[in-house]
């Protein structure tokens, strides 16, 4: 029989003013989505005339901010409301084992390491030159940390509703990621984005094992 490593439950401030900055930001977005937008996002080094718009908006400039500003901007609720539940379910359990400096500490490395890829890929001219928004980096990096810290614990899936081991399930989400960003089946999500957030999340981890689980 495998041992199912129990999940500690700690206070997790940092799960916890993300999800509100990240609604925050969300109601600001709401309400002046062209400035927000413009300043905030993730944009391309690139010729403007070349960057697709969202919504016909005036195109704006990279600015070295945007490298975590661009992790509170999402497209939609729904966006949001995705990005924001499977950090609440995944990172509480993550940030009580490993204290909310180090998981602070993760998600910012994480989201900036998404940020500088994504920027590439979007002004190497791989793939039209498009503003980046929304937190998923970071949230693939917290599915990935959920993983490794506990293989054997049990999750369903939303679509189909399978239940599977944390292992398998982050192992089939990573391949789905990269066959979409491959043969261009999800346009609009930047797949290797998500795949870079994971792959700094396990950079991260190696690199900080042996502090991982001495919380502050």
């Amino acid at each position: 029989m495998e041992r199912q490593d129990p999940i500690v439950r700690r206070s997790t401030p940092v799960v916890t003013q993300l999800l509100i900055l990240n609604g925050l930001a969300f109601l600001a977005l709401s309400t002046a989505p062209q400035l927000l937008i413009e300043h905030f996002a993730l944009w391309p080094i690139a010729d403007p005339a070349a960057i697709q718009l969202p919504d016909r908006l005036p195109p704006g400039e990279f600015r070295p901010w945007q490298l975590v500003s661009y992790a509170f901007m999402h497209g939609g609720f729904l966006h949001l409301a995705i990005n924001m539940f499977v950090l609440w379910m995944f990172g509480r359990p993550i940030e009580s084992q490993w204290g909310p400096r180090y998981f602070l500490a993760f998600y910012v490395t994480c989201i900036v390491g998404t940020g500088l890829v994504q920027l590439f890929i979007a002004s190497s001219g791989l793939m039209p030159p498009a503003p980046t928004v929304g937190a998923s980096g970071g949230v693939f990096a917290v599915l990935l940390a959920f993983g490794l810290r506990f293989p054997n614990q049990m999750v369903i899936l939303l679509i189909p509703p399978i239940p599977m081991k944390a292992k398998y399930f982050v192992i089939f989400i990573g391949l789905v990621e990269l066959m979409a960003g491959v043969f261009g089946t999800s346009p609009g999500v930047a797949n290797f984005g998500h795949l870079a957030g994971m792959a700094f999340a396990g950079l991260f981890i190696l690199l900080f094992r042996q502090r991982l689980n001495r919380p502050d």
